[in-house]
């Protein structure tokens, strides 16, 4: 198979939610020379989305975005270690907390995110979905993070986003972390709002707004 023929595999296996096919996908993938954090970006990512605008519209329901979500774990679990044996013990760059806020339980586009930046040598420490404001703020103290990413699905989760930032100024520690916001009702104008340092409209632009704090 080509580039291009695994890509179309790889998004049809993510909006058939088929985890056996998807790991199937990147294995063959891999013997056959395609690079493996690209597929996982073009191809992976891209059926993700789908499946993740589909559910949007209603034409998708919870069970098939879980599959989905499941599947995408298990590619990018392979993609990590393919990275760890091509990069060996390389420095990290940083550390990342992740969090889908508290009252929200989807983590599909937090999954993507929390890959593609770990391709790039960030250390990501993702704490799942439904997180509390206050565990997020503890785990990075606790591993001495750089950044904190928070995703939001819902819109009545959204100002669990602004009660981080709060938390984060009342403990003294907004100058210690930097902030990014994202998921599918957050927009660049809500970011700003609520004093968040940098906002992600798709995994992508996560990745490069991660690069540019750090650096």
């Amino acid at each position: 198979m080509t580039k291009e023929e695994y890509i179309k595999a790889a998004i049809d296996s993510m909006i058939k939610g088929d985890e056996k096919l998807a790991v199937s996908v990147m294995n063959d993938a891999i013997a056959d020379g395609v690079d493996a954090a690209e597929l996982l970006s073009e191809g992976f990512s891209a059926g993700i989305r789908e499946v993740g605008d589909q559910f949007g519209r209603g034409r998708m329901f919870l069970p098939e975005l879980m599959l989905a979500a499941d599947a995408m774990k298990a590619v990018s679990a392979i993609v990590e270690e393919e990275i760890s044996k091509k990069g060996g013990t390389a420095e990290k760059k940083g550390t990342m907390v992740l969090a889908t806020v508290q009252g929200d339980v989807h983590d599909i586009g937090k999954g993507i995110v929390a890959s593609l930046i770990k391709t790039q040598g960030v250390k990501v420490i993702d704490l799942g979905r439904d997180v509390p404001a206050a565990d997020i703020v503890e785990k990075a103290v606790e591993c001495g993070a750089d950044l904190i990413g928070t995703s939001a699905l819902l819109t009545t989760t959204m100002g669990e986003m602004k009660v981080l930032e709060e938390l984060l100024k009342e403990k003294g520690l907004k100058n210690k972390f930097k902030t990014l916001v994202g998921g599918a009702p957050v927009t660049e104008r809500f970011a700003k709002r609520i004093g968040a340092d940098a906002y992600g409209e798709d995994a992508s632009q996560a990745v490069a707004e991660v690069a540019r704090l750090l650096s």
